[in-house]
């Protein structure tokens, strides 16, 4: 039997309440998460392509665009977390085998999410003049920053189209189709950027215009899956029905949405913040920073894949009432996580030195970024933990405390101790704080799985 096939007649037994094994569930997990992790990875090399391009225009660039780049993560979480406020209703519809219930969240999704996207893209194309300067940039970089931020802002209607339409494929049980598509989506932005940013010689602002087109191809062709090839949620195939959103389904969005928004709001001005402290340490460690962001991200992106396949397992289970099952599933998937994510830190932490140089050829970047980035290599496994059992807890529709969690780790433990760090030890002090939040978020993630509140809450037992 195929292993494809394998993963979808094993989805199809949590609908159907049979007893799974261990190996059969551990296989469910891996198979759904590989793709997820590819797609994950895919997208890290992406912005480290990208992020060498531009470094090798020289730190002014990078700086640039790392100046607002936290300020792009903050409009992406906003429109992820409108995105799961629907695609987890589906997953327990599905899960229920209520498909037309499923398809009905679907097309109302559509809908708010479209709207939802235009408001975004609105405000940061009337935010981007002034944005770097709000963020403490200096006049060298503000321009660049400002015109890429305006063009990313712009794309946010691509970004969130593509997002709802992979977000649904997953809660459906495929990982395939999305994975594919987004991997596709990074070989076109590189192609993308180089054209634009070294053939038509745009520099930073050629790396928004290819990241932006490399999006819009990729939203078409994911709407293009779901909407006519998916089997359970394709509504082409089906008559057509109303998309007018209706206040039963709109206002489970955004019981399961708003504290994620707000989650996504909050650290994504915590970032921000940080992108403020880091800011007066001046060009190189601004530039640092950022490129170590980005190097950073290939260790923690196949947690991010993990925690989709544990986000679609809990959903399912919740929908079709597999108690124990689903509890397993969100251990199961935790420890995965964190035994992948340690053995990314460990090589993250050998091959620091060298990941750096192929993202900038300045000696001192390299210097500082591996630093801090061996720093941050310890506190991979509980940032795996983090990232997974937020995921299982997404499934489940249980986000306020995770939320409440999240923002008081952030505020609390890791700008506290950044705004007391680093005018004294500088960007590694900055990291340090970092590392050391990480480790506090992760413990108290874990204590919420393991004690079982969650659990409790939704009635698992």
């Amino acid at each position: 039997m195929k292993k494809l096939k394998n993963s979808e007649l094993l989805l199809s037994y949590i609908r159907e309440g049979r007893t799974m094994t261990q190996r059969e569930k551990l296989w469910l997990i891996v198979s759904l998460s590989i793709p997820s992790i590819l797609a994950q990875i895919s997208a890290t090399v992406m912005f480290f392509i990208d992020a060498s391009m531009v470094g090798h225009l020289g730190a002014k660039a990078s700086a640039a665009i790392g100046l607002v780049e936290t300020t792009g993560w903050l409009m992406g979480g906003l429109g992820s977390a409108a995105n799961m406020g629907f695609s987890v209703q589906v997953a327990h519809f599905i899960g229920a085998n209520d498909m037309e219930a499923a398809r009905r969240v679907l097309r109302q999704s559509i809908v708010c999410c479209m709207i939802w996207a235009l408001v975004i893209s609105i405000t940061a194309l009337c935010i981007s003049p002034y944005l770097p300067y709000w963020l403490g940039g200096n006049e060298e970089i503000a321009h660049d920053a400002s015109l890429y931020f305006a063009i990313f802002g712009f794309s946010g209607i691509f970004f969130q189209m593509e997002g709802l339409a992979g977000s649904m494929l997953k809660c459906s049980g495929n990982m395939k189709i999305p994975s594919m598509l987004n991997i596709g989506m990074c070989v076109m932005d590189v192609v993308f950027n180089y054209i634009f940013i070294y053939i038509l010689g745009m520099g930073v602002m050629g790396a928004a215009v290819g990241t932006g087109l490399a999006m819009l191809v990729t939203a078409c062709a994911m709407m293009y899956f779901l909407l006519v090839r998916s089997k359970m949620l394709s509504l082409v195939r089906r008559p057509s029905k109303s998309f007018r959103p209706t206040s039963d389904v709109v206002s489970t969005a955004v019981k399961i949405g708003a504290p994620m928004g707000l989650q996504h709001l909050l650290m994504g001005g915590a970032y921000i913040v940080s992108t403020m402290i880091v800011a007066p340490l001046g060009t190189i460690a601004m530039a640092a920073h950022s490129l170590a962001i980005t190097v950073e991200s290939l260790c923690y992106m196949p947690g991010y894949g993990i925690a989709e396949a544990a986000t679609t397992l809990v959903g399912q289970g919740i929908g079709a009432g597999q108690r124990l099952l689903t509890r397993s599933f969100a251990r199961m998937s935790v420890a995965l996580g964190i035994g992948v994510m340690t053995l990314m830190g460990v090589l993250m932490w050998i091959f620091a030195p060298e990941l750096m140089a192929l993202m900038s050829p300045v000696e001192e970047v390299i210097a500082l970024g591996t630093q801090v980035l061996r720093i941050e290599a310890w506190a991979e496994p509980m940032f795996a933990a983090a990232i997974v059992c937020n995921g299982v807890f997404i499934g489940a529709g249980d986000t306020i405390i995770p939320a409440i969690m999240s923002l008081g780790s952030m505020w609390a433990v890791r700008l506290t101790m950044a705004a007391t760090l680093a005018p004294k030890f500088g960007l590694k002090g900055v990291w340090t704080a970092m590392a050391i939040e990480l480790l506090f978020r992760g413990s108290i993630f874990l204590t919420r799985l393991f004690k079982g509140k969650w659990a409790e809450k939704l009635k698992i037992k």
